[in-house]
């Protein structure tokens, strides 16, 4: 073997790996992060557990990534360690569509069908039509379908490569002699781990084996050891990540190593066992990728069959390799809780990221929003300890704009979908409205607190016209808290004509509190509140409209608009948008004034901006 074979082989490699990048990257952003989100939702049943482990693993193409994925998921709490088991041998289960795949490349004949499943015959065309599908067309999904295509006529021309360059081999007696300590068991698996968890790579082992394989000087009793050791290699990828996380995650990353050590200890056992009194033929035989494939499948079938039942001893051993429990801060246990879904292990992939920020954001809505209920109360009823509350909410909210913000900047470096990025900014721009929001809940309870300090309280009609304008922003603050956590446009559209409303009520409310203050029926004290609280109250209604503007956008861009084509926002001279902002409108009518002047009605008044 020259140099130049050298050469080639490394070239080979490298074409190998970007292949199995790209057409994994295809794979999963055609599956949209659907299949990873599946995991966290589905996973209560073992078998069905497995049944995802595989399929998410089989898309993806990496048992490794799947199983960093899992210990994200255990590390933020997402899903229970027992759930993680099932999760994790399907993992195993699921890579071997790798050596599948791979398999084409030991396919040989002579008829014309035979010939068209050879990588030489169809990997450049593949590759051809890849290329074309990414270069000329704009749209995402046939974008991810040339991704696929390129990505696999690649690996499969980087298989010819790396076989080709191998090729010599196969008259090197020096090689065959080589190659025969791996029939010991012991040597064959400790050589698949070694160089599995080196490369840090099953796809690249299993494609590297295979390529040696097809110069028929490598039979199965050297590689069946390997194989087995490049179960317990990968395991390293997974070890490596569970660093810095919490006692489950790293009971997950266990778990992953502990399956195949005792699943290849049992089937080294029985497997050699059997062959010492009754020697299996085929291990004198030269290797196929086809028997190869076959065997690795049901290695970790027989594996899985036997381990799941007892899943618990896996269990076991995972909490007493790793012992003690988690530590927890009560106080802030929910925060911690729902940050932790923040974990960087799922920025490899945006999708996954994406939608576990966006469960974050959904929780910072929900804090805001019941830092301003809090704050509100406070106006008729003030309480020190509730008033403590809100300031500590919205520390919260803080603490979750600046984490949610951190973690949306570092996807910037990752490759999105179209809906991805939108999704992206709309996420950025909500956290924004909220912590926005939440401050307003704060200036509330300061107007709150000088209404008691300064012992004022708001007359009877006061009362019911602050009444009906809180209701009106605390239910327009739960449709948007409601849109961020929905994503649903229909609900988003509502938001609109109650921001409207918003406004016409807090004009109204200003003329009012001039009346008043003329006519002795508030003290200057209270003007000033009921001046801050019209502020605040009509500022919050701004940023719903804003968190409503920023879903409506993002479905024009992903969904299918014909239903809303004649829908603008604020436009009043929609005549739907008309009926809508009347029938809110009616809702929220302010109670009677209770001085009357020509300048002022309970009915609906021209503003100065309505005027033509």
């Amino acid at each position: 073997m020259t140099i130049f074979n050298c050469l080639s082989f490394l070239g080979g490699i490298a074409m190998f790996l970007y292949g199995m990048h790209v057409m994994g990257a295809g794979l999963s952003s055609t599956s949209g992060g659907k299949m990873e989100s599946f995991l966290e939702k589905f996973t209560n049943n073992p078998i069905k557990a497995v049944l995802l482990g595989a399929g998410v693993t089989a898309v993806i193409q990496s048992s490794s990534a799947t199983t960093v994925m899992v210990v994200g998921f255990v590390n933020s709490g997402i899903m229970k360690l027992e759930q993680a088991v099932g999760v994790i041998m399907g993992a195993n289960v699921g890579t071997t569509a790798t050596s599948w795949i791979l398999s084409l490349s030991g396919v040989s004949g002579e008829n014309l069908f035979m010939k068209l499943l050879q990588p030489a015959s169809f990997a450049p065309a593949f590759a051809f039509a890849g290329v074309i599908l990414v270069t000329f067309i704009k749209k995402e999904k046939q974008n991810n379908i040339g991704q696929i295509l390129f990505g696999f006529g690649l690996l499969m021309i980087g298989m010819e490569f790396m076989s080709g360059a191998v090729a010599p081999l196969a008259d090197s007696p020096e090689f065959a002699h080589f190659l025969t300590m791996f029939s010991n068991p012991i040597l064959g698996i400790l050589a698949g781990v070694a160089f599995t968890a080196a490369v840090q790579s099953s796809s690249a082992s299993v494609g590297i084996l295979q390529a040696l394989i097809l110069t028929g000087s490598v039979n199965f009793s050297s590689v069946l050891p390997i194989i087995m050791g490049q179960n317990i290699g990968t395991c390293v990828t997974a070890l490596i990540s569970s660093a810095g996380t919490t006692k489950n995650a790293k009971r997950a990353a266990c778990i992953h190593l502990y399956f195949n050590v005792i699943g290849t200890i049992l089937f080294v056992a029985v497997f050699y066992t059997i062959n010492a009194f009754h020697p299996f033929e085929f291990l004198d035989q030269p290797a196929t990728t086809m028997g190869i494939a076959i065997f690795h499948t049901i290695f970790n079938l027989l594996t899985t069959a036997v381990l799941l039942p007892n899943r618990k001893l896996l269990l076991k051993l995972a909490y007493a390799t790793v012992r003690g429990g988690e530590k927890k801060d009560d106080k802030d246990e929910v925060q911690r809780k729902y940050l932790a879904r923040l974990d960087e292990r799922f920025l490899s992939n945006p999708s996954l990221a994406l939608e576990q920020a966006a469960a974050v954001v959904g929780q910072m809505a929900e804090t805001a929003k019941e830092s301003l209920r809090i704050a509100v109360d406070l106006l008729w009823t003030y309480d020190s300890q509730k008033a403590a509350q809100v300031v500590e909410m919205e520390e919260q909210v803080d603490v979750y704009e600046d984490k949610i913000g951190s973690y949306l900047l570092k996807l910037n470096s990752n490759d999105m979908t179209v809906r991805d990025v939108d999704t992206h900014g709309m996420l950025l721009k909500c956290i924004g409205d909220l912590e926005r929001i939440s401050d307003h809940a704060t200036n509330i309870l300061e107007s709150a607190q000088e209404k008691f300090e300064k012992k004022e309280e708001f007359s009877e009609a006061v009362t019911k016209e602050m009444q009906v304008f809180t209701r009106a922003v605390m239910d327009t603050v739960d449709i948007a808290v409601e849109t961020v956590k929905t994503r649903d446009m229909k609900i988003a559209m509502t938001i609109e004509p109650h921001e409207e409303v918003i406004d016409r009520i807090s004009y109204r409310m200003k003329e009012r509190r001039i009346m008043y203050l003329a006519n002795g029926e508030c003290t200057p004290v209270i003007g000033f509140v009921l001046s801050d609280l019209n502020v605040d109250l009509e500022r919050i209604g701004d940023h719903c409209s804003n968190i409503g503007v920023t879903i409506i956008e993002i479905g024009k861009n992903n969904y299918d608009m014909h239903e809303y084509k004649d829908f603008e926002v604020k436009d009043k001279n929609n005549v739907e948008f008309k009926k809508q902002v009347a029938e809110v409108e009616e809702i929220y009518r302010l109670p009677e004034p209770v001085v009357k002047k020509k300048t002022l009605s309970s009915q609906p008044v021209t503003r100065p901006d309505e005027m033509e």
